[in-house]
Parts: structure tokens; C-alpha cells; sequence
């Protein structure tokens, strides 16, 4: 299928989550992955104990994985919300608590690429009450974040995410330039999930085309089934050569479901050799 060119990293949030947390870099490396990414790990706790952060870097760095992407805390993720600084509340409280610990984590181990998904509406409050408070949170990350790193806005898909209003590229990316227009600092980022753009039917190649400069990252899921590449319809391979020619070179996450078999056998589709970053 070709990706010699591209650089992978595995999203340990939806792949090998048959291991416990802490086994699952180890599991990454001894499939022949150097880099890997994740969702915020503690879903009930935007400020977890210094131990388990502490846990959780070395089992990194004792595996020899890179962490090149990590996202805020988003509430139940996987499960019913999707994302909390857009949600009034306690849920928006939790995200502001969360975003130093994240960055400072983050930043142990060199990541610098901060994903912050905006969350549900709320039936009874306004959405561009809502909206103000996502432009507050995320004008607060990207701060926090600061001019070396990159703050990365995600769009989800309508079938699955119905109640999220970020769920087409334009409307991320609306939000990428309304972020950096508050900062002046210009690290926001659009985070280019093919399997969501897919399942919103949006053209692909159109998308890539016109918002490949402001993307910083990429993930990819087959379609239908959010499976491995090869288990779908999607020219996955076209795709990504297609960025590359646009002028991406940044890593692809791979957020796609393993099967009903161990994660380990969920990567017969790309040889051994290109699995390690490069």
C-alpha cells in the first residue's frame, strides 16, 4: 500500500487498550512503533496524582517511545462527551486545571503537539455562550502552550458526535483562525482526521488541497468501521501521498480500531521496516 514516505505514530487510547495503561508502550515498541500519542489517560481526573504522571513517564521512556501528541482533558473520552472547554461548569473548570499539568507533562517528554477537542452543546444554554467560553479556554491553551508548541483543533463527525458544532474542516478551521487571531501567536493548528471528514462526506482530496498548510497533524481510521487501513474503502495510501505532495511532513496518528484480535495483529497492512519514526 506504500507509506515509505510517512511518519507513524500509534494512538494508545484506541490501540493495545487490552494491556493496562502502563504496558501499552512496551506493547507499542515490540510492534516496531518508536512514537505514539494519546488522549488525556485519566478521564476522571484532569489533575491526577504526581505518581501516576510519574508512572506514566517512565513507562514511556523505558519502552523507547517518543510521545509526540497528547490530548487536554475532554471528560468521558472514550464514552458520551467530547471534550469539556466549550461545556459550562465544572467540565470547563476541569479543562483550565488540566491544561498546565498536560503542557508540563507534555514537555517532560518532549511533546509539543496539544490536542483540545471542543466539546458537546448543552440543551438550555445558548451556543454562542458556549462558543465565547470555548474562545476563552482555548485563547488560555494556546498561551499555555506557548510559541514552541502547537495547539491542534480537532473536527469530529455528525453520525457520531451529533451534539458537537465542530464537525466539518471549514468550521475547524474557522476556529484554528479565531484562536489565533486572540493570541498573536499563531500556533494553532488544524488536526486533519480522515476517517471523521470521511464519515461528514466531505471530499478528501479538496480537503487536503486547501487546508494542508494549516495542518500540523494528521490521523486515519479506515471508513466504513473505523478499522485498519485495508479494511475499508478509502484510498488511505493515495491520501497521504497526496499530503506529502501538498507539502505535509508530520506524523500520522493511527486511530483506528484493532478487531476482535489482540492490537498487535492490527498491523499486517504495514510492513515492519516503516513502522519506527523517521
Amino acid at each position: 500500500m506504500g507509506f515509505t514516505d510517512t511518519r507513524f505514530n500509534v494512538n494508545l487510547s484506541i490501540l493495545f487498550t487490552e494491556l493496562p495503561l502502563l504496558e501499552r508502550p512496551a506493547a507499542a515498541r515490540a510492534a516496531g512503533f518508536t512514537a505514539v500519542e494519546l488522549w488525556w489517560p485519566w478521564t476522571g481526573a484532569p489533575v491526577p496524582a504526581q505518581s501516576e504522571l510519574d508512572a506514566l513517564r517512565h513507562a514511556l521512556e523505558d519502552a523507547g517511545t517518543a510521545l509526540t501528541g497528547l490530548n487536554f482533558y475532554a471528560g468521558q473520552l472514550p464514552g458520551p462527551d467530547r471534550g469539556a472547554l466549550s461545556v459550562p461548569g465544572e467540565e470547563s473548570e476541569r479543562f483550565r486545571a488540566n491544561v498546565p499539568v498536560a503542557v508540563e507533562f507534555g514537555r517532560s517528554l518532549g511533546c509539543t503537539a496539544f490536542n483540545a477537542l471542543y466539546g458537546n452543546r448543552v440543551e438550555g444554554v445558548d451556543p454562542a455562550a458556549q462558543d465565547a467560553l470555548a474562545l476563552e479556554n482555548l485563547t488560555l491553551a494556546a498561551r499555555a502552550v506557548g510559541p514552541e508548541g502547537t495547539l491542534l483543533i480537532e473536527a469530529l463527525n455528525a453520525p457520531e458526535s451529533p451534539h458537537c458544532p465542530i464537525v466539518s474542516a471549514p468550521r475547524a478551521v474557522e476556529v484554528v483562525e479565531a484562536v489565533n487571531a486572540a493570541t498573536g501567536l499563531d500556533n494553532a493548528r488544524f488536526l486533519m482526521d480522515l476517517y471523521h471528514l470521511s464519515m461528514n462526506g466531505e471530499d478528501l482530496d479538496e480537503v487536503i488541497d486547501r487546508y494542508t498548510g494549516v495542518t500540523a497533524h494528521v490521523q486515519i481510521a479506515d471508513n466504513p468501521g473505523r478499522g485498519a487501513p485495508g479494511t475499508g474503502d478509502l484510498d488511505l495510501a493515495g491520501l497521504l501521498a497526496r499530503l506529502r505532495k501538498n507539502g505535509y511532513g508530520g506524523y500520522v496518528g493511527l486511530e483506528y480500531k484493532p478487531g476482535d484480535g489482540p492490537s498487535a495483529g492490527a498491523f499486517g497492512w504495514l510492513p515492519a521496516p516503516l513502522r519506527a519514526a523517521h
